[in-house]
């Protein structure tokens, strides 16, 4: 019986080099699959993180790593698709006074969406990754069940939390089960080019991590100078336009102040920032939009769960309740610092994804 073909989404990066040695020791034929994302032939210019991990750079990492694993290897132009369900979104989103999480829109709108198409045109019975997380099926509902990696400093989970259904069906994380040290180890011990390869925080398609230089020229209108507010109203400064501050930011402000002073918030249509000390930042209820129900198919009534609301945040103890389908309130036991609207919140039951959306704002109207 011929063996299963599975695609791997391969990036050069040591977790998707060995999430494809991990497939090909279990008897499954593997094929590579690369995402040039490079936009430079249409004028853009990129930084070397992004070449690195999502260009050229990337294209002959991944090649390299499919030489030495033998397997064939895929380059898949998505360019143009990425500027426009990723790039472009990102940039919309900050000029409306949020910070969105485009490593989220990417894995649902390309990666496990255009990518995915392409591995079933290729004969593929899956599309793996490199993530850190885990998949099940639930052998009651049928639904997948999507939890943390087994590594807790390098779970990837959150960034998940928006597939559906039909995308974690035709998904495979090999790594899951393994630790950061321990797929290294295995890498070294295949030889593999990666193995030693550092990872980057940085968002790759923002050169240099400049994010106000890049998004005043995707959006120059953006950049319009306006009025800082303390949380009273007052005008304590000007601001050179909202694109340059993010909710908890401290650096910047270019305001003289008997104490330090924070983003606290901050309003496009008024194109004001507000800033405030340090406790300002703490909130407890906030409301969620486009949740996407991962692991149940939705809540029968309120619900404690851990909830983060942003990646590295640890989580916190909170009350989940559903407002129609697609929004939840969630109010925090303990109030929790810099609740910033456009970032992601994924709702957790241990180690299992209970569902996540985008943060709203806040709610002012706590309950006791």
């Amino acid at each position: 019986m011929e063996k299963k073909l599975v695609a791997v989404a391969m990036s050069g990066g040591v977790d998707s080099s060995v999430a494809a040695a991990l497939l090909l020791e279990k008897g499954c034929r593997v094929v590579g699959l690369t995402m040039d994302l490079d936009p430079s032939s249409r004028g853009r210019r990129v930084g070397k993180a992004f070449q690195d991990r999502c260009g050229s750079g990337a294209v002959e990492d991944a090649r390299s790593a499919a030489a030495a694993l033998g397997i064939p290897h895929h380059v898949c132009s998505l360019g143009r698709e990425f500027e426009d369900r990723v790039v472009r979104y990102f940039c919309v989103e900050y000029a409306k006074g949020r910070t969105p999480n485009p490593c989220v829109r990417c894995n649902e709108r390309v990666k496990f969406s255009l990518l995915a198409d392409k591995a079933r045109r290729l004969g593929a019975v899956a599309l793996a990754t490199g993530h850190h997380a885990r998949l099940q099926r639930d052998p009651d509902s049928g639904r997948f069940l999507l939890r943390r990696g087994r590594d807790p400093e390098k779970d990837q989970s959150y960034f998940l939390y928006a597939l559906s259904q039909r995308q974690l069906a035709f998904a495979r994380f090999p790594v899951g089960n393994l630790t950061k040290a321990g797929v290294r180890a295995l890498a070294r011990r295949l030889g593999l080019p990666a193995a030693e390869r550092p990872e980057s925080q940085e968002i790759c398609f923002v050169p240099d991590g400049d994010y106000p230089r890049f998004l005043k020229s995707r959006l120059p209108r953006a950049e319009r100078p306006g009025l800082i507010l303390d949380p009273a109203g007052r005008v304590i400064g000007r601001h050179r336009g909202i694109v340059h501050f993010t909710v908890g930011q401290r650096r910047g402000l270019g305001v003289a102040f008997p104490r330090p002073l924070y983003v606290v918030g901050l309003d496009s249509k008024k194109n004001t920032v507000t800033a405030g000390p340090n406790e300002a930042l703490y909130g407890r209820a906030f409301m969620v939009a486009r949740v996407n129900w991962v692991s149940v198919s939705g809540l029968d009534g309120p619900a404690q769960l851990a909830v983060k609301i942003r990646s590295r945040h640890e989580g916190a103890r909170a009350g989940v309740e559903a407002v129609g389908r697609l929004r939840c309130r969630v109010t925090f036991s303990v109030p929790q610092r810099a609740i910033t609207p456009g970032q992601s919140a994924v709702f957790y039951d241990r180690d299992l994804v209970v569902g996540g959306g985008i943060i709203e704002g806040p709610v002012r109207d706590v309950r006791s």
